[in-house]
């Protein structure tokens, strides 16, 4: 006899996957509760069971798709080692997430989904803030060891970012060019290294 737990986690990873398909094909606003439940062949009630509400649901989408695509482990910062070599693995791993199909089409419709609300922009933004910080914390580790520049760790990041982003996220989201081969990543880790760090770099 199948146990009521296992019944309930498989309504909740069916409403899940009606989810995606939902918000991936017709963005935020467009998608209904009435049809992710009809999709997962669910009752509205069994869907606020597991999710208060849209907003609720979409959230709890992007942080599974978050942990789905972010599976690099997470790297300290090694003092033996070159400093150049790290950044490049750290910037290989983040590139690679960048890559991942559904972290792309989720971004696209959070972007969409942000656009009609700023409030709820800033709510994703700062969730996925709180997960995207190990880049952060390996400056900071890397400052504080004298490997790089003491200074604003969130300022060099962000910079760092955009010199990632600029060429290997924006692009693919925003003009439908393709993802980087893991060829044109490693290129491009390797050269947004070198840039941050004839600045950052001592």
């Amino acid at each position: 006899m199948t146990s009521p737990s296992r019944l309930t986690d498989r309504k909740r990873d069916a409403i899940i996957q009606a989810a995606i398909a939902e918000f991936r094909a017709n963005g935020f606003e467009a998608t209904s509760v009435d049809k992710v439940a009809a999709r997962a062949e669910v009752s509205k009630r069994t869907l606020y069971n597991h999710f208060a509400s849209k907003d609720e649901l979409f959230a709890a989408i992007l942080d599974i798709l978050w942990e789905s695509s972010a599976s690099e482990p997470r790297r300290a910062y090694e003092p033996r080692r070159p400093v150049r070599e790290q950044l490049i693995e750290l910037l290989q791993s983040k590139l690679a997430m960048l890559a991942d199909d559904n972290f792309l089409a989720l971004a696209r419709v959070a972007i969409a989904a942000a656009l009609h609300s700023p409030e709820r922009a800033r709510e994703m933004v700062d969730r996925i803030g709180q997960k995207d910080n190990a880049m952060l914390d390996w400056i900071r580790a890397a400052q504080k060891h004298g490997a790089l520049k003491a200074g604003d760790a969130a300022q060099a990041y962000k910079q760092l970012e955009c010199l990632v982003k600029g060429v290997a996220f924006w692009p693919q989201l925003a003009m439908g060019q393709p993802r980087l081969t893991p060829a044109a990543q490693k290129k491009l880790a390797a050269a947004s290294a070198d840039l941050f760090l004839s600045h950052y770099g001592v």
